[in-house]
């Protein structure tokens, strides 16, 4: 925001020139409306200042108030939540500590309204499936339970240089324009997390970041670049690896209901647009399918289920994704390219044309006279869900951003972070892992569909395995006082299976004791001491490395963790409670590099010798 001031020094040379006086007053008086216009009418301060009301942003600013520090949460829109709680309800992958958290408040949520043995508590899958509205309220419950966050809606950051202050490298204080008024704050912090799905305030403090894909001979990882892939088969014709600057679709996350009860018909959009749709005509007659040439009778397509993926959510609602097997479905590539890095009047001029495309297309289908009858029936029984969203026509609020910018940090997550080294193992072990994941490489289309091709660019599935990910990937490079839990250090293959909400719940919750962590010891976020971290994570019962057999309630939950990021884990079982052998000490102790004599003496399990080793190499 540029202050215009005119000085004597700027009136006497305006004179020269042979200005008049009622111009001159007409220049000063819109200098000074521009100056007082641009002015902060508010300053704020807090010791942690978050950006983005997101999953991850909500964590970060709970985890940063409950380690003692002022937090103000700064959100755009005038709800918290991100995509779950816009329609986000099928939750992939899992994590402990405040994702863990909120997945039993939303099992008791649905246990307290509707009892223990009820429906929807077995349809809620111990609270990892939802309904929006159950989502945001149970974000909204655990933010007010903490009394020092400052939660503030409609507050709007532009990734602009001129609303973030830097003194020499360090984020300092930033500006946001409060949306209901149009005035702007100055908020100055102690430390900085941008929980944006976009990485704006990152960005806009001078950090460099990443768009588009990698070409496929920068990192060598699968799918990389221009990629083609047959839906749950192989790499298709027209692969070549070619890096460019296209992101993965966005969609909106519809929760529908053929609940008559609660079904609010799809209305023909006011900017529809027929020609988006009518290649799914011949598509539909024919059973023709991404990846499946040609008729395909014996296909059974469920109606909608031909253009939207459906998860079923509690109350008879779904989560409506899009369906991959479909060459027309929610998803809208290309258009959204332009998203990560423009302004918010293009983001949502692009989220109004999204709603219209997505109505468009259930319209479409419900109502096409092209289309086969049965198949207009079938899609007919499904609406929009009346108890979500009333104030926004029973719509989302929120568009799915799958992929904004890509912080470059001190560490850049690609896919081999994620690939077992060995079949059957473990990928490499990050020793600062500050949350274990689990999500296949995974992407959506780039690309709209292509004249002979059999399939959709940029769209695949790859197997991985439970990785760990380590704390730099959240540290930009270039700015100090400022933590990027979302828009993480990766690359396009890298990010499509960190880019799941556990995860970012995770990393927000990691980035608030960070930044505690970095006040109360006056250290930089760049120096932290990881170890103490990631005990604080344990503390509150996160997974920092995957393991099948071992519950965060067990005694020695937090040495085998530890020790697991040490290398003392090759498998995927502890077998805490089983005897150890002198084998087992042996292979530990060569491992941590410790003389061979045992810690025990006499008989104990698994679980109580790692307990020791862990006790003796971290005094």
């Amino acid at each position: 925001m540029k202050i215009m001031i005119l000085n004597s020094v700027t009136l006497f040379w305006l004179r020269r020139s042979g200005v008049g006086v009622a111009w001159l007053l007409l220049i000063t008086a819109l200098g000074l409306r521009a100056a007082e216009s641009s002015t902060p009418a508010i300053t704020r301060s807090a010791d942690v200042v978050v950006v983005g009301g997101t999953p991850g942003g909500i964590m970060a600013a709970i985890s940063a108030a409950r380690q003692g520090q002022t937090v103000l949460l700064l959100e755009r829109y005038d709800h918290i939540g991100g995509l779950p709680a816009n329609g986000l309800g099928a939750t992939d992958g899992r994590a402990g500590g405040l994702f863990a958290e909120f997945a039993r408040r939303v099992l008791a949520d649905y246990a307290q309204r509707y009892g223990a043995e009820s429906a929807q508590v077995k349809e809620c899958f111990e609270g990892r499936r939802f309904e929006p509205s159950v989502a945001q309220r149970v974000f909204e419950v655990m933010v007010a339970e903490q009394s020092r966050i400052t939660l503030l809606y409609q507050r709007q950051f532009d990734a602009e240089p001129d609303n973030a202050t830097l003194v020499g490298r360090r984020l300092t204080e930033i500006r946001v324009m409060d949306r209901a008024t149009g005035k702007v704050e100055q908020v100055k912090g102690g430390v900085f997390i941008d929980a944006t799905y976009e990485g704006d305030l990152a960005a806009a403090a001078g950090a460099p970041y990443r768009l588009g894909r990698e070409d496929r001979q920068e990192f060598d990882e699968p799918m990389a670049g221009q990629a083609f892939k047959v839906w749950r088969g192989g790499v298709a014709p027209g692969t070549t690896g070619r890096g460019d600057n296209a992101i993965q679709s966005y969609n909106y996350r519809l929760p529908l209901t053929k609940n008559p009860a609660n079904r609010v018909p799809i209305e023909k959009p006011a900017d529809y647009r027929r020609a988006d749709y009518v290649s799914l005509i011949d598509d539909v007659k024919t059973g023709r399918n991404v990846g499946l040439p040609g008729p395909r009778p014996e296909m059974e397509w469920e109606g909608i289920g031909r253009i939207v993926n459906m998860v079923k959510l509690p109350n008879e609602k779904t989560d409506a994704n899009n369906q991959h097997a479909a060459f027309i479905s929610t998803d809208l590539p290309e258009e959204n390219w332009p998203w990560p890095t423009s302004s918010w009047q293009w983001r949502d001029r692009f989220a109004q044309r999204l709603r219209d495309y997505s109505l468009g297309l259930v319209w479409f289908c419900q109502n096409d006279a092209e289309l086969p009858a049965d198949f207009r029936a079938r899609c007919a029984e499904w609406g929009l869900s009346r108890d979500e969203y009333p104030q926004n026509g029973h719509f989302p609020r929120q568009v799915y951003v799958r992929e904004g910018r890509r912080i470059m940090g001190e560490y850049l997550f690609t896919a081999h972070d994620t690939l077992p080294v060995v079949k059957g193992g473990r990928p490499p072990v990050h020793r600062d892992s500050i949350t274990s994941s689990s999500y296949n490489l995974d992407s959506h289309a780039v690309r709209k569909r292509e004249a002979g091709r059999l399939n959709l660019d940029g769209i695949f599935s790859w197997p991985n395995a439970p990785y760990t990910v380590p704390y730099r990937v959240i540290v930009p490079r270039d700015v100090e006082g400022l933590l990027v839990p979302v828009a993480v250090s990766a690359t396009h293959i890298g990010y499509s299976t960190i880019r799941m909400e556990p995860c970012w719940m995770a990393l927000g919750e990691a980035a608030g004791v960070a930044a505690s962590f970095s006040l109360k010891r006056k250290i930089s976020l760049r120096e932290m001491h990881v170890a103490d971290l990631q005990r604080e994570l344990l503390r509150g019962q996160a997974n920092l490395i995957q393991v099948r057999d071992l519950a965060p309630e067990h005694p020695n939950y937090a040495a085998v963790q530890m020790l697991g990021l040490r290398g003392v884990l090759l498998e995927w079982l502890v077998r805490a409670d089983k005897p150890a052998t002198a084998a087992d000490i042996a292979e530990w102790h060569r491992i941590l590099q410790l003389s061979p004599e045992s810690l025990a003496t006499g008989p104990v399990t698994r679980g109580a010798y790692l307990q020791l080793l862990w006790e003796k190499i971290s005094r």
